[in-house]
């Protein structure tokens, strides 16, 4: 029997010899990079297209409104937020499906999803269809994300595994650059619905790709029969929907209404009955025991902080750029570019120095760095010097967002067995995308009602502020130089 890679192991699809070659292990992260890419490149292709979905689709009274114009606003805010409140609310349900049916299966199903919703999307005919196929493709994407980490955790280990998770993140960064310069093109050109019908392209080369992976025949621990916690599914779903869909409409209509309040309140008592019921369940969706893993529980509570404040500042930046330094979208746009390029460049380096070094220093120094950056932005005055008070900070906080990201997600996942790879991904991946929505649902009190100069430095103070505090809980709560795998 020939010894295994030392920087892989094999996946829980039973077929390790073939996962443990190398071109099995380059196949199974090109797989994974692409599938995740789908999910994020949908998140960033549409929102170029919203004022020509409007203009076509709008002004009937199709959506809850007063009149034309009315409906159209809400139009364009639920085709991004079905899409991502169904993509939340079932993101930890898709973990545990992926640990339960095995990662290939589980992405190929989201794979197929995805593309049908897509072309449903594309070929929707009034303002409902294309929310509701919107909403279909937040459940096809739920899918996506987990299992393409828990299918990089369950082949490499060691540094092979910071390299491929930094080239994960770093990859799939690049979907919210090339996003909405396509989707533009797309709108342009063609017309918008294609914006919905190209991301078929990625998804039919990921499926052609997949025929090369090994077999899925993961069915659990040991070989146990599939068993679905039926009861946790549903008190998930309805726990992180009730609050998340309350931040959506707590924006637009205020969060004193009762259509607001029930739904927090009542996903609120979901996800304590949630809790009180994965302890006591024969077969958990969640094993609460993940929580004993001192690096899991660290890494989600620098999550919060890190993707609450990325949420609140890279989405207030261009309203800066635009609004108070009055740069067309377009400019707008390549002063955020930095930040892609840069993580592109760093992310896998500082992922494989993570694996070798241990995560501490690389968690505690990248806040603060990303921090720096975003406090470099207090030099913004009128009338604003966008190359010089704002480019510079966001190169900065570009870099240090490379020296945290990989880390931070290698460290959540390191200690967790791979039977449980996928609820581990989904549980970070939901906690990243709640406090970033939490986030921005305060950003209309951080800046006071309206976006000024005083009230961006407001934000900017908090971003540091969250990023300070990550940073504390890695420094505190990581040992030394342990390593994260």
């Amino acid at each position: 029997m020939s010894t295994p890679d030392p920087g892989s192991r094999g996946t829980d699809d039973g077929a390790a010899p073939a996962a443990a070659s190398l071109r099995g292990r380059r196949i199974v992260l090109v797989v994974a990079v692409l599938a995740s890419f789908v999910a994020f490149l949908d998140g960033s292709i549409v929102t170029v297209a919203l004022p020509a979905i409007a203009r076509e689709l709008g002004g009937g009274g199709a959506i809850a409104g007063t009149g034309a114009d009315g409906a159209d606003l809400a139009l364009q805010q639920w085709v991004v937020d079905a899409y991502l409140l169904a993509l939340g609310s079932l993101m930890l349900v898709a973990g545990s499906l992926s640990d339960t049916f095995g990662r290939v299966r589980v992405l190929r199903a989201g794979l197929i999803a995805f593309a049908v919703t897509s072309v449903l999307a594309a070929l929707a005919p009034d303002p409902g269809l294309l929310i509701a196929a919107r909403a279909l493709q937040g459940v096809a994407a739920a899918l996506l994300v987990p299992s393409s980490l828990a299918l990089i955790t369950s082949t490499f280990s060691g540094p092979a595994q910071g390299r491929a998770i930094g080239s994960w993140t770093a990859w799939t960064g690049v979907a919210f650059l090339i996003g909405p310069l396509t989707g533009g093109a797309l709108v342009d050109t063609v017309g918008w619905r294609w914006v919905f019908g190209v991301v078929v392209v990625p998804v039919v080369l990921t499926l052609l790709l997949m025929t090369r992976l090994p077999g899925d025949a993961h069915r659990g621990s040991a070989g146990a029969p599939a068993r679905i916690d039926v009861t946790g599914a549903v008190l998930a779903a309805v726990g992180l929907a009730g609050p998340v869909f309350a931040l959506i409409e707590g924006q637009r209509i205020g969060f004193g209404a009762w259509f607001v309040v029930t739904p927090l309140v009542g996903g609120l008592i979901a996800l304590a009955a949630f809790v009180w019921w994965e302890r006591r369940a024969p077969a958990p969706m969640m094993p609460l025991t993940l929580f004993r893993t001192r690096a899991f529980t660290v890494g989600n509570l620098a999550t919060v902080g890190v993707y609450a404040a990325l949420n609140l500042g890279t989405l207030t930046i261009p309203l800066v750029v635009q609004e108070l330094a009055g740069l067309p979208a377009t400019l707008a746009g390549l002063v955020t570019l930095p930040t892609t390029i840069v993580s592109l460049l760093f992310s896998t380096l500082f992922g494989t120095l993570a694996a070798r070094h241990g995560p501490r220093l690389f968690m505690t120094a990248g806040p603060l760095i990303t921090a720096g950056g975003f406090l470099w932005m207090l030099l913004v005055r009128d009338p604003i010097d966008v190359w010089w008070q704002i480019v510079p900070g966001v190169v900065l906080f570009g870099f240090g967002l490379s020296v945290t990201v990989a880390p931070l997600t290698s460290t959540v996942l390191s200690r967790i067995p791979t039977a449980q790879s996928g609820i581990a991904s989904a549980v970070n991946n939901a906690i990243s995308r709640v406090a970033g929505l939490v986030a921005v649902a305060f950003l209309g009190v951080i800046t006071g009602g309206a976006l000024t100069v005083g009230g961006f430095h407001r934000v900017v103070i908090v971003v540091a502020v969250l990023l300070g505090a990550s940073a504390l809980v890695s420094f505190v709560g990581l040992r030394g130089r342990a390593r994260a795998s």
